[in-house]
């Protein structure tokens, strides 16, 4: 559709709360979003300028716009979650309508059992979950027969088939898990109070059946019935003991769910906690893949949405980050402290695991996606204009002042490519000068790779302050290259990164993964240029000594290093054990050489 029929479209929306569509020239959708003001929000994508490059891609090829007006924002927030469940827009966030999460199902029968499943029907039975794990759901199933005694049978305790003696009981009943309704052993009534009691464990509540069992243990140890009172005081230990490890926070904090968000260029991560009672009786951690720059507020509020609707979740309040509208009927409390507090940041720290987790797991199963994610972070942890593919690190060597040599390590895409690392002796500089040397290097590294033509990093990094990091400054400018690559410089006390022209360094995050690789570059060109230093050294020992000795050259030198590994103990051999290696004309100076020594 060309571009004035767009605009006939745009001055057609109105100023009310709905969900709108964009379709390319084929009819296919490509985002849907939601507003409180369709004419506002819709506009702006058409006179905003969009620094996100897949935004500017997206309004080029909207061909076609539909929108859908409902009657509230809450409204709106979940049609919007519904439609991209349904079409999964190629601009929108992924989220994927999971219906294959375990529950809990009381039946709907006389004498109702307690299973797990997969499957919901509309049977009018009741359905206590979803949950997140089978673990939970098992969990849940081993507390409630270790305190109520349940049929497992599949019968149909009609009351005339119980009348007719068309059952026998099982072993179930034999070993103590079942009371026998089947043999009309237990009333309807007295196997309610058990399902009562069951559905309150299942919502979190355990205050009910702790009060009922002790109640009952109070009333046995009166009537002298010691074995049947220290039955029941072993189903108060279990659920006591179950209450103390599912409790988090005060009993009074009934109801509630709590949902954090964690994210990076390419993901978000939500948390979910369903607390009730002060107890988590579910938690659930969704990774959202971003499409456009969607911030975190846009993201949670989608996520909130979707999780609700996925876990059934009724709960009238919900504590989050950050202030959201989630609905007339849904009541925002941002913790500040206390154990409001303490829940929200138990959530995010669930976020963390998880984005650490799944870190781990892409580094192994898709090792693309894991060198995307740390460049794109890296270009926003630094500052850069574009993702730091090639990086380039500098050191320095000159301990007590000898032998001034440099490293350059290279990493290409976050790992050390080896092959591209190079050593450097110093050539113009007398003594330790590390300003000086820093100079020389950087000039020389990069005039040549523009000789030769080769590829230059987006990053260069210095080891070393302010001074080093002008140093290498002046090398760019001499050969044009100053505003050209990214450059920094890292001093070593307080792992300060310096920029050209700012006085105020930048501290990044101890445990970001982008100082880690800047230590690591840094570490790595320290190791190289010792190695590099250490080897001149040796040879410098060589020259002073074993060159001086007529008649000795540097092959036969080459020769006894590799037999012997160091000067001292060549000093020290005997002739028999250095003629096999150079033979007895050479091995005889030596010894005379030593001797006279």
């Amino acid at each position: 559709m060309s571009q004035p029929a767009l605009e006939i479209q745009l001055q057609t929306l109105p100023h009310e709360p709905g969900v709108y569509q964009y379709f390319d020239v084929n009819g296919k959708i490509l985002y849907v979003g939601k507003a409180k003001d369709l004419k506002k929000r819709v506009s702006s994508y058409f006179t905003k300028n969009h620094d996100y490059g897949k935004t500017k891609v997206l309004v080029k090829k909207i061909a076609t716009i539909r929108h859908i007006v409902v009657e509230t924002e809450t409204d709106a927030l979940l049609l919007e979650n519904n439609l991209i469940k349904k079409y999964q827009p190629r601009y929108n966030v992924m989220l994927k309508d999971d219906k294959s999460y375990p529950w809990i199902c009381v039946k709907n029968e006389r004498f109702p059992r307690v299973f797990a499943t997969r499957r919901v029907f509309k049977d009018g039975s009741e359905y206590f979950g979803p949950y997140t794990s089978m673990k939970t759901v098992h969990t849940l199933l081993d507390l409630i027969k270790g305190l109520y005694q349940l049929r497992t049978c599949n019968y149909d305790l009609a009351e005339d088939k119980i009348e007719s003696g068309k059952y026998k009981i099982c072993l179930e009943y034999h070993l103590g898990n079942c009371k026998g309704p089947c043999e009309g052993l237990q009333t309807e009534s007295d196997y309610y109070e058990n399902i009562v009691s069951i559905r309150e464990i299942l919502k979190g509540n355990f205050k009910d059946s702790l009060h009922h069992f002790k109640r009952q243990m109070k009333t046995h140890s009166q009537a002298m019935e010691f074995e049947e009172a220290q039955r029941i005081k072993e189903k108060i230990d279990i659920l006591e003991n179950y209450q103390a490890k599912s409790t988090v926070v005060n009993p009074k904090i009934n109801n509630v769910d709590v949902f954090s968000i964690i994210s990076d260029e390419s993901y978000g991560y939500v948390n979910f906690l369903q607390l009730s009672y002060g107890s988590i009786i579910r938690s659930h951690t969704m990774e959202i893949k971003k499409k456009l720059d969607e911030s975190d507020e846009e993201l949670l509020q989608l996520a909130i949405t979707e999780i609700r609707q996925r876990f059934n979740s009724n709960s009238s309040e919900v504590y989050v980050p950050f202030n959201l509208y989630l609905g007339e009927n849904i009541k925002v409390t941002i913790p500040k402290l206390g154990d409001k507090k303490r829940i929200l940041e138990l959530s995010e720290r669930n976020a963390k695991y998880y984005r650490m987790e799944r870190f781990k797991q892409v580094k192994i199963t898709d090792p693309d996606r894991h060198v995307n994610r740390i460049m794109a972070q890296m270009k926003v942890d630094l500052r850069l204009k574009e993702e730091p593919r090639h990086i380039e690190c500098f050191d320095n060597s000159n301990i007590q002042g000898t032998n001034p040599v440099a490293a350059c390590v290279v990493f290409k895409n976050g790992k050390p490519s080896k092959k591209d690392y190079r050593h450097f002796n110093i050539k113009t500089v007398d003594g330790p000068d590390d300003f000086a040397s820093m100079e020389e290097v950087v000039y020389r590294r990069y005039k040549r790779l523009l000789e030769e033509d080769q590829p230059l990093p987006q990053l260069i990094i210095i080891d070393g302050g302010k001074g080093q990091l002008s140093s290498a400054l002046k090398s760019l400018e001499q050969l044009n290259l100053r505003g050209k690559i990214a450059i920094i410089g890292i001093a070593k006390r307080l792992e300060e990164l310096f920029y050209p022209d700012d006085p105020i360094p930048l501290y990044l995050d101890k445990k970001s993964e982008t100082l880690k690789i800047i230590q690591q570059l840094r570490n790595e060109a320290h190791r190289f240029g010792i190695e590099h230093h250490r080897n001149r050294r040796s040879k410098g020992a060589l020259a002073t000594e074993l060159e001086t000795i007529a008649g000795i050259g540097e092959q036969t030198i080459v020769e006894l290093m590799k037999q012997f590994k160091t000067v001292k103990r060549i000093s020290k051999a005997s002739l028999e054990e250095l003629k096999p290696v150079i033979g007895e004309s050479r091995a005889s100076k030596i010894i005379e050489f030593y001797k006279e020594k």
